[in-house]
């Protein structure tokens, strides 16, 4: 069982016999003599989707979800579910629309580093990659002289995303996207 202070981002909990993954932690440390470090995480409970905040002590032991984590890769979407195999062992896993929320508009048929957390045999959740390259589909053309301002632009990328891109970017381009804040991160 893992301290609180040994907990990170993405780790499954057991809370009151539910999985909940850890999507932020905050380290308060207070002033006073003697206070315990306090650690403040969101955590996403993995049934219903709800958030849940909760605060503990560093010293706080909290219970590890039994889970595994596997490498998937995107196979096809029909319709109102999405599909995804097993590198592994080939077997298919399916995750309805509503439960990709934002993730759909990172995952594209080459996408390396995707993972499932699977419990029981079933899809909980899917981990994308922290960065995934997307190519520019759509933006207004590049102005001349644009390089020497730090100016940006909308573009549509592959997956319909849209992000703020510098203005000498033009269609076609392969860009970095972070897929925890949505943003441009650099040329691919």
């Amino acid at each position: 069982m893992p301290r609180a202070s040994d907990v990170k981002n993405g780790m499954v909990i057991d809370i009151g016999g539910v999985p909940h993954v850890v999507k932020s932690l905050e380290v308060k440390s207070p002033s006073a003599r003697g206070a315990a470090t306090l650690y403040k995480f969101r955590f996403n409970n993995m049934q219903t989707g709800q958030k849940l905040d909760e605060t503990y002590k560093g010293d706080d032991l909290l219970k590890e979800a039994d889970y595994e984590r596997v490498p998937v890769q995107y196979s096809y979407h029909d319709g109102s579910n999405w599909v995804f195999m097993n590198a592994e062992d080939f077997s298919q896993y399916e995750i309805s629309d509503a439960d990709m929320e934002d993730m759909r508009y990172y995952i594209t048929d080459d996408l390396k580093g995707l993972q499932a957390l699977i419990m029981d045999g079933k899809l909980l959740s899917l981990q994308l990659p922290p960065v995934v390259e997307l190519a520019i589909v759509e933006t207004p053309p590049s102005m001349k002289g644009a390089s020497a301002t730090s100016r940006s632009k909308p573009a549509t990328l592959t997956t319909g995303l849209e992000v703020q891109v510098p203005e000498y970017l033009e269609q076609g381009a392969m860009v970095r996207v972070s897929t925890e804040t949505g943003k441009y991160m650099s040329r691919a």
